[in-house]
Order: C-alpha cells, then sequence, then structure tokens
C-alpha cells in the first residue's frame, strides 16, 4: 500500500509542476508598466575593465544605476529618478559619476505647474561606496586621460534672463578626485578638457559679456591664460585627436548683417600666453565669396598637421538701408510711419506705398525646380544654415573654398592631404524623380586646392562614394558587380575582386537598384589592404588587388556569414591587424550566431562559439583585456556576459534582466518552418508558441509580417506599448502563437509578392497544427500595413485583420508627398520599398494589380484600420479612402486616429490605448471574447468624450 502511494506520488509531482507553471498569470497591460528591464545601451565598461554600470528600472518610473565589479558579486545600487542619463568612470576606474534627475512623482508635479525640476550629480569612490552629491547640476566631465579632475558644470539660477542674448555662462566648479579640493570658474559658456587632461579650454559669456574670451587652465599649475578677449560670444570649442590644439568661433555684431558675423579662432603651439594663436573672418579677404561668412553652426578643426584649418560657411543676409536707418531710431520712426500711412490713406487711398499692400501668400511650383517646393520648405532652415566646408592655409593666409551649391559634399581623407568632393548636380531633378542616385567625383588637391573629376556619373544608389584608405592616399569603390581600389596619387585603378570567384551582388536586395553591392568592412590601419565581404565571406585583398587571402573557410556551403566586425578599439584609424579582431558570425539557414576571431598576424576567423541565441554589445576595457558582450533569446532577455579572456572562456553573467519575468507565462519557444512561396522561391517562417504550449492543440494566431523577419529569430521582446500597437510578447503570453514569414519581392509586384510568401507561409503553419486555421489573423504597420490591406482583397484565409498607416491606392500615393521629408514618393516608388517603376502611366496593370483599392469588394476580413491625421510618411488620404470604400461597400471596418500624431504613435496615453485596443478586437475576432462597443457599435461625435474619458486609464484596468 506505501509502495502505491509513493508511486502515486512521484506521478502527480510532475503534474502539480505543470499545473503551477500554467497557473503562471498572463501579462496585462498593467505589468508592461511596471515592466522592469535593463536600458538598451546604458551600460559603460571601466577603462580598467574592473567594473561595469548600467541603468535599469520600469517602463514607467523611477530608475537606478547599477555599479557591479566585473571579477566578484560586489554590486551598489542608486536610485536616479525618472530619466536615463550617461555613466562616466575616471580614467583610474576609481570613481564613477552620472546625474540623478527628479523622481517620476515629481517630474509630473512640476509639470502641472510649470516649475522646472534639476539634476544632481552623484560622484561615487570605488570600491569604498563614499559618495558626494552636488546640486544643480547642468553637465560634468572627468578630465580625460589624467585621473584627478573632475568638471562639473551647475545650472543657471531660475530668476535669470533666458532671451536669445542673455548670457549663458554659469559657474564651473573643478574638483580634484584625490585632494577634494575645488576651484570654481564663473560664468562658464562650453569647456572640454584635451587628451591627456593636462589642459582645460573653456569659454566665458557673462553679464553685458564683461570679460567674455577663451581661456586656457594648467591643470598642473593652476595657470589660467586668457588666449583671446572680445565683447564677443565664443562657442565650438574642438581639441584636435592629439590633444595639443584647438579651435572655436566668436561671434560680433555687424550692423551691415542681420545676425553676427563669425570668426575661426584656432589655437595651436600651446604655452600658456606664448599659445599661437589664428584669427580669420574673411570678410574682405581675398578670395572670400562675397556675401558669406563662417558658420555660426561650425565646429572648427586643425588638419592633423596643423597647416590648415576647417570650417564651413553660409550666406550671410544683409539689412537694408530702411532696415539699418530704423534700428538707428526704430522708435521714431515706427510713429512717422504709421502717421504717415494713415494720412495719405485718408487723403487718397491710392497713394499707399507699396509696402504697406497686402502680400499674396502663395508657393509657385515649377517642372524645373530640382527639389519640390515642399521639400525646399521642409529643409529651409537646413538650406539656410547649410555648411559649405572650407579651408584657411596658415602659412601663405590663403582662403579655399571646397564646397560649393553644386559640390556640397565634401570629404576631407585622413592626413590632410586631399579631399573628395560629390557633385550631383547634373543629376538631382532626375534622382528626386525617380530615386536612381548618379554624382560626379572630384579630388581636390587641399594644397593647391585644385579640383580634378576623377568620376563621371558615378551610381551612387546604396553602397556608392569612395571609402578612404588611413594613409589618405588610397580609396576604393564599387561599380557594377565589382569592387576597385584607386591610387588618388597616381590615379592608377585596379580590380580588388575580379580575381575571386565569388559574386559581390547583394542576392538578398531586391529593390530597383542596379547590382546592389555585398559591404566593404574598410581598409586595413596600414592601408595595405581592403576588407570586403561577398554574399557570405570575407576576403582580404591587397590595395593592388594582386594578392587575395580569404579570412573565412567558404562558408557559403553551410550558409553562414561573417555578419559585422566590432570596433573595440579606441580611436582606431582602420583595421588594424597587428591586433586580434572580433566579428559577429551568423548562420542564414539555421538563425544560430556567434561571436569569432582573427587572431593578431593570422588569415583565418576562428569561430569561438556559435549557438542558438542573439549576441551584441560586444566592447573591450579601454585599457584592459576585459571583453564584454550580451546574449538573448526569443525567451531571455539580453544578459550581460564578461570575460577576460582573448578568446571569451569561462564568461561570467553580469546582470540579471527582466527579473519578473519568471511571475508571468511566457512563449514555450519558437519553431523554424521552411516552405516554398507561389514563386517557387525556398523561404523561412518564425513561429513563435504561446505560453503554455501543449503538443497536438492548436492556437490563434497572429500574423505579423513587414518584409525579411526570420533573422531576428532568437532575438528577445521586451513588453512595451509599442507606436503601431503590437507587442510579440503580450501576444504569447496571452495565449497567442505569433508567425513571421519572410517576404521575397518581384519587381513590380510588391502587393502579389507578399501574397505568394504569406500566403504558403500561413498553410505550412496550419500544418504543423499549432496553428487553429478557423483564428488566423493578420497585422502590419506601414509597409507591412500595406501588404496586410492588400491580402485581405486576395485571400479569405485571415479571420481579421489589423492594418497601421497602410498604402491603399498605389496610383495616387505614387505622387504624393512624403511629408516628412518634403519630398515626392516617386523615387521610394521607383528605387526603394514601393518597387514598382516607372510611373502608373506606363505600368498601370502593375500599379493597379497591386493597389488594394482596386480590389475592395473583395474584401471579406474584418479590418481594424489605424491612420493618423499628421502621418507625413503616408499620407492620411490613404487611410480615409480604404475606410470610405470599405464603408460604402458595408463592409465591417474601423479605422482610428490619433490627432497630432505623424507616422507612429508617440504619445504614451496613446500608445496605451491603441494596444489595448488591438487586443480586444482580436481576442473578440479569435478568441470570441465580447465585441469592445467602440467596434460593435457607431460613434457619436456628442458621445466621444465621454468615451475617451472612460478609457483615460490604468492600463491594469484592461
Amino acid at each position: 500500500m506505501n509502495k502505491i502511494r509513493i508511486l502515486l506520488l512521484f506521478l502527480l509531482v510532475p503534474m502539480a509542476i505543470r499545473v503551477e507553471a500554467q497557473q503562471k498569470p498572463a501579462l496585462s497591460w498593467k505589468e508592461v508598466s511596471k515592466w522592469n528591464f535593463i536600458r538598451p545601451g546604458s551600460n559603460v565598461l571601466s577603462p580598467g575593465g574592473q567594473w561595469m554600470a548600467w541603468t535599469t528600472g520600469p517602463t514607467e518610473g523611477d530608475l537606478q544605476v547599477i555599479i557591479r565589479k566585473t571579477t566578484d558579486i560586489t554590486k551598489l545600487v542608486f536610485p536616479i529618478g525618472a530619466t536615463t542619463n550617461p555613466i562616466a568612470f575616471s580614467k583610474d576606474s576609481k570613481f564613477v559619476a552620472f546625474k540623478v534627475s527628479a523622481k517620476d512623482a515629481e517630474v509630473k508635479a512640476a509639470k502641472k505647474t510649470m516649475k522646472p525640476t534639476y539634476d544632481k550629480l552623484m560622484l561615487v569612490s570605488l570600491p569604498a561606496n563614499v559618495k558626494t552629491t552636488f546640486e544643480r547640476v547642468k553637465s560634468f566631465s572627468f578630465s580625460a586621460d589624467a585621473p584627478e579632475w573632475l568638471a562639473i558644470q551647475f545650472a543657471a539660477a531660475e530668476n535669470a534672463p533666458k532671451d536669445k542674448d542673455a548670457a549663458k555662462g554659469t559657474d564651473l566648479l573643478i574638483y580634484n578626485l584625490n585632494t577634494k579640493k575645488s576651484f570654481n570658474l564663473g560664468s562658464v559658456s562650453e569647456y572640454t578638457f584635451n587628451k591627456s587632461g593636462s589642459q582645460l579650454a573653456y569659454t566665458v559669456d557673462a553679464n553685458g559679456q564683461n570679460g567674455n574670451g577663451v581661456f586656457l587652465r594648467d591643470m598642473k599649475t593652476g595657470l589660467i591664460t586668457a588666449l583671446d578677449n572680445d565683447k564677443s560670444v565664443y562657442k565650438n570649442l574642438n581639441w584636435n585627436e592629439n590633444g595639443d590644439a584647438f579651435a572655436l568661433i566668436k561671434s560680433n555684431k555687424n550692423d551691415a548683417y542681420k545676425d553676427d558675423v563669425y570668426t575661426v579662432i584656432g589655437i595651436n603651439k600651446i604655452a600658456g600666453e606664448n599659445s599661437n594663436k589664428v584669427l580669420f573672418s574673411g570678410l574682405d579677404k581675398t578670395g572670400f565669396p562675397k556675401g558669406m561668412g563662417i558658420n555660426a553652426n561650425t565646429n572648427p578643426y586643425w588638419s592633423d598637421d596643423q597647416a590648415t584649418l576647417f570650417f564651413g560657411i553660409n550666406t550671410l543676409d544683409k539689412k537694408d538701408a530702411k532696415t539699418a536707418d530704423l534700428k538707428k531710431d526704430s522708435t521714431l520712426k515706427s510713429k512717422s510711419a504709421a502717421a504717415d500711412t494713415a494720412s495719405k490713406a485718408k487723403a487718397d487711398p491710392k497713394a499707399i506705398a507699396k509696402a504697406d499692400i497686402e502680400k499674396p501668400d502663395m508657393i509657385i511650383w515649377n517642372w524645373k525646380d530640382k527639389r519640390l517646393q515642399s521639400a525646399q520648405q521642409t529643409q529651409e532652415m537646413r538650406d539656410k544654415n547649410y555648411s559649405f566646408l572650407s579651408a584657411y592655409r596658415v602659412a601663405d593666409q590663403r582662403f579655399v573654398q571646397l564646397a560649393d551649391s553644386n559640390m556640397r559634399n565634401v570629404s576631407i581623407a585622413p592626413k590632410g592631404i586631399y579631399a573628395i568632393g560629390y557633385d550631383n548636380s547634373n543629376y538631382e531633378l532626375m534622382s528626386n524623380l525617380d530615386g536612381q542616385s548618379y554624382t560626379d567625383v572630384y579630388l581636390i588637391n587641399l594644397a593647391t586646392g585644385v579640383k580634378k573629376k576623377i568620376f563621371d556619373k558615378m551610381y551612387s544608389t546604396g553602397r556608392g562614394g569612395l571609402s578612404l584608405a588611413p594613409n589618405g592616399k588610397w580609396a576604393s569603390f564599387y561599380d557594377d558587380g565589382a569592387y576597385y581600389s584607386m591610387d588618388l596619387e597616381t590615379g592608377s585603378q585596379y580590380n580588388l575582386t575580379g580575381k575571386i570567384k565569388s559574386s559581390f551582388i547583394d542576392e538578398l536586395d531586391d529593390h530597383n537598384v542596379m547590382k546592389p553591392a555585398t559591404p566593404s568592412l574598410g581598409w586595413s590601419a596600414d592601408s595595405k589592404f581592403v576588407l570586403i565581404k561577398d554574399n557570405y565571406d570575407l576576403w582580404k585583398i591587397s590595395a593592388d588587388g594582386k594578392n587575395v587571402t580569404p579570412l573565412s573557410g567558404n562558408w557559403k556551403k553551410s550558409r553562414q556569414m561573417v555578419q559585422n566586425r566590432f570596433r573595440i578599439y579606441e580611436d582606431e584609424k582602420g583595421t588594424d591587424l597587428t591586433k586580434d579582431q572580433y566579428f559577429g558570425v551568423f548562420n542564414a539557414e539555421t538563425k544560430k550566431a556567434g561571436l569569432g576571431i582573427l587572431e593578431k598576424g593570422k588569415n583565418d576567423i576562428r569561430i569561438l562559439f556559435m549557438d542558438d541565441h542573439a549576441y551584441g554589445g560586444f566592447t573591450k576595457a579601454k585599457d584592459a583585456g576585459t571583453f564584454v558582450y550580451t546574449r538573448e533569446d526569443n525567451q531571455t532577455a539580453p544578459e550581460y556576459y564578461v570575460s577576460s579572456a582573448a578568446n571569451l572562456s569561462a564568461p561570467q553573467q553580469l546582470t540579471k534582466n527582466a527579473p519578473d519575468q519568471g511571475k508571468y507565462a511566457w512563449s514555450s519557444g519558437v519553431k523554424l518552418i521552411k516552405y516554398l512561396s507561389a514563386n517557387g522561391d525556398s523561404l523561412q517562417a518564425a513561429l513563435y508558441l504561446p505560453a503554455n504550449y501543449v503538443p497536438g492543440k492548436s492556437y490563434p494566431t497572429i500574423t505579423y509580417i513587414y518584409e525579411r523577419l526570420t533573422d531576428n529569430l532568437n532575438a528577445y521582446t521586451t513588453p512595451a506599448f509599442p507606436g503601431g500597437g503590437f507587442n510579440k510578447a503580450l501576444y504569447t503570453s496571452n495565449g497567442y502563437a505569433v508567425l513571421m514569414p519572410d517576404i521575397k519581392y518581384k519587381l513590380n509586384d510588391p502587393g502579389m509578392s507578399a501574397v505568394a510568401c504569406v500566403v504558403p507561409a500561413v498553410k505550412a503553419a496550419i500544418a504543423t497544427g499549432i496553428v487553429d486555421e478557423k483564428k488566423v489573423a493578420i497585422h502590419g504597420h506601414s509597409w507591412g500595413g500595406y501588404q496586410t490591406s492588400f491580402l485581405i482583397t486576395q485571400t479569405n484565409i485571415f479571420k481579421a485583420a489589423a492594418a497601421g498607416a497602410p498604402l491603399t491606392d498605389m496610383v495616387s500615393m505614387y505622387s504624393l508627398i512624403y511629408w516628412n521629408s518634403g519630398g515626392t514618393n516617386q523615387a521610394i516608388f521607383e528605387a526603394s520599398q514601393g518597387r514598382l517603376t516607372p510611373g502608373y502611366w506606363d505600368n498601370w496593370d502593375a500599379f493597379t494589380r497591386n493597389s488594394p483599392i482596386y480590389h475592395i469588394k473583395n474584401v471579406q476580413t474584418p479590418l481594424l484600420l489605424l491612420h493618423n491625421d499628421k502621418d507625413g510618411a503616408v499620407d492620411y488620404t490613404q487611410g480615409i479612402e480604404y475606410y470610405n470604400g470599405l464603408r460604402r461597400l458595408n463592409k465591417p471596418v474601423v479605422m482610428i486616429t490619433y490627432r497630432g500624431e505623424n507616422h507612429g504613435i508617440a504619445k504614451l496615453p496613446n500608445r496605451k490605448d491603441y494596444a489595448v485596443r488591438m487586443m480586444e478586437y482580436f481576442d473578440y475576432q479569435l478568441k470570441d471574447k465580447p465585441a469592445p462597443d467602440w467596434w460593435a457599435k457607431g460613434v457619436n461625435r456628442l458621445d466621444m468624450e465621454k468615451h475617451l474619458e472612460s478609457r483615460a486609464f490604468d492600463p491594469g484596468d484592461y
């Protein structure tokens, strides 16, 4: 009898465990607000590798900075308020500093009273955890490579003037980390340490501009030198890389111009009072273009040899004589003008001055405009402030304008011998029409200013342009399926990839681009080699193309590839092959990923590990052999791992991300499905399992589409309120399966391509038994919204659909405006995502064949539409047109518009609202839950306010 009881106990224990697992609640929107997670990109590794810090906390609420020792379990935790701010370590890793903002409740209260909040600075001594706090801090900086100093700039007083011309300077505290002594510098507007931390350059902007200037503090002696003083505003301090020279600009009032006139200041040969100073304003100087001046937004800098100052120039607006006279006595003039106008109007209405006649408010659109008027308006401020790169050669006091209205894009090559200029003026109009970009390329000799055309009409769509070698004497480029190099000194060109029996045309790029290139990873640090990828392998090729070395061993056979190189060495110039180099590796077939190493002096990338995870964030401590990276999968949040071995052996987990996940039901995993599209292409789809998945049982499923999605098979989804409403983690937790198929496109058939790929993917997923064929829905946003809107005109396989910001009429959409940039959609259609070319007048069948609106009578699937009234990407009329068409046909459709929102939903209350509504909708359609009133009933405008008040919710209510 006892044996039977024991046996029953053993049989019941696994069942009890399963029941307990099934009893975990699904995630609700309340948990999203409280979801605790590490903020991506917030981590910082100390220079010596002993410590790592990161920010963590809930989606809404107050955050913490965690500082963890990398060699043991020592951990320090600090509350930092509601805002994520940068974290910084001192050079010797003995101190860490970060700002502490106001708490979430304080921020909300301050918004109601319109009162400002101020940050504190927390300075922590490690490992003793001795804390020092500074109040009302604006910014801070450790002294670069010197470990002794911390500079702290304080916020202005609340009652300080805030007008445009008010002084911007505030107190700057120079704090010695070792002695705790501090020194105050008043009215500082900008400050920056040089690379070694031996010098602090700063500018003063005081009330009445009294004592304004640029100053240099010797951090060893404490001696302060005034390098330039004037009744001016000084700004844009910029040290060179070596830290032995810097440049800035200063402004001066000039009655001839509407805005301030600027002067470039270059400081080098630093020796206190004896430092060399160069000033250049350009006005009235030989060779300087009339009507131009130093750009106020320029960041001037020295050439490597400190022979040349580089900066930008732009147009200066002159004051007309009338404006100048008005300024001399504005009050008298305004009164006189008003009286004179009134007198003339009374005596003779025809005598009113032309300036007083109301002007027309209009725009003229001319077919010869290179850019649409809407684009010119959207980019007006950018155009007005456009900085034309220029140079001033100090020795011969010669100015050279490098960029101009035609050659706007100029890049200075390393070492400052040459510059490369790109002039697309002859092709700009056509490029804005059809998206195919070309440019003429010039080589500019910086010593003489001579410009020589080296390429005529280079195809620049995609990866066009030159990649410059660190020595500044070589460049590589792509043309017509092959990579080439060019000796800039001789003009000789060499085919780099001609000897390699592989394709350098990107096989996955299905846009209307001529032979799209695979990536180049750039030059080696010694400028002897170029690292170029085919679709799978990486090649090391000599500058003249004569020697070719494969760095990966024919990985194409297994569809394994080099994905990227991690830049882990500070201030690197190219890939230094005398140091270990690390690469991300990926298998396109299995979706396994990992890290590989190219050891110094070797020619073979060795895979260190590769598995069913996603890896990223790989970095190295600046002054130590300590490495950190993230690892995640679809069920496990990204965690940071540390290793002190070059081969990344024996890694230790540093973090505990998403600590509350174990309390809730979670996806049971993912399956990779292989299938054939209707076009005969071998494709894949990711099928994410619902929480508590039971083999043999089928589940309601959301099909989420965009383009190719399966490469993210092992990526984690953080619960969140997204801008498009859908969050995979929420749906799988609530019992849905989620299907994400890949889509391969045929030119001039984007919609039909989606049908050819998505419908077979759904059928393949149904065949697994996991997907309930009667309860499949589809959702996508933007391009995914277009495909969703189109698919329901071609198939009834879906029980419900939700489309966010969809294109619905490809004919009208083609010639509408992309308001976020002001340009037309034509270029997007013909060379980018639209994949329809040429215009509909010559391609009517393709445009109508792929437009949801032309097949609208076929729709039998209920549709939830999202389209915001300020959508600057997909015109709002696209949603309106589809909604009104469906409504006229009495099809079940609801469109939601968030007023003032753009292409995605930005405001948190709106994001919360739509996320809840979308799930309510799918729960009704796929889970037989009651229909929400906003779906089942019409909405009376007079009752809308009450409805919205009822939805002003704590997400936990849903």
